[in-house]
């Protein structure tokens, strides 16, 4: 059993209705909206109904990644797409195809441990970006998962797209 087992997480294809808010999530006007509203919409319906916007109005598997702020040193928290790798889950530093480099990639790359959180379940990992290899495995079912994220490697050019891999944390 790997992590997505263990959180429950599974991919489910969308349907109509979500393949139509996953194309107007890809553009660059929707991205754009999108990067700038839904994290506070869906902070506040994840606390309230357990599930986030993402994950009902267009079928993407939505994980909360807990990370220590690189500067501060507290905990933030974000919501990432979760493409299911081997054992383990990855996470694309795309930014909703905008040209930043998003602060949770950076604060990974400060410090590598975090949590993953998917519907009240919990575990500690340990990130490290994704082989050569890996990457191309994990795209690729990325853009079979979200639409989008081909839009967004379009888009983004003066950046390089980092993936992680989030492995479970040893247990002492």
């Amino acid at each position: 059993m790997g992590l997505a087992d263990d959180l429950g997480l599974r991919l489910r294809p969308p349907n109509p209705a979500q393949r139509l808010v996953q194309t107007v999530a890809a553009t660059k006007a929707g991205s754009w909206v999108f990067s700038r509203t839904l994290p506070p919409l869906d902070s506040a319906t994840q606390r309230a109904t357990g599930r986030t916007l993402p994950e009902v109005f267009a079928s993407l598997p939505v994980v909360q990644v807990t990370v220590t702020g690189r500067r501060s040193g507290l905990p933030r928290t974000i919501h990432l797409v979760a493409i299911p790798h081997d054992e383990e889950l990855a996470v694309i530093g795309t930014n909703f195809g905008q040209g930043g480099t998003p602060d949770w990639v950076l604060n990974l790359e400060a410090d590598p441990r975090a949590t993953v959180s998917f519907r009240g379940r919990s575990f500690d990992v340990v990130a490290r970006l994704a082989t050569p290899a890996e990457r191309e495995t994990i795209m690729s079912m990325a853009d079979r998962t979200y639409s989008g994220y081909a839009s967004y490697r379009e888009r983004i050019v003066n950046r390089e797209i980092r993936v992680f891999v989030l492995e479970a944390a040893a247990t002492d």
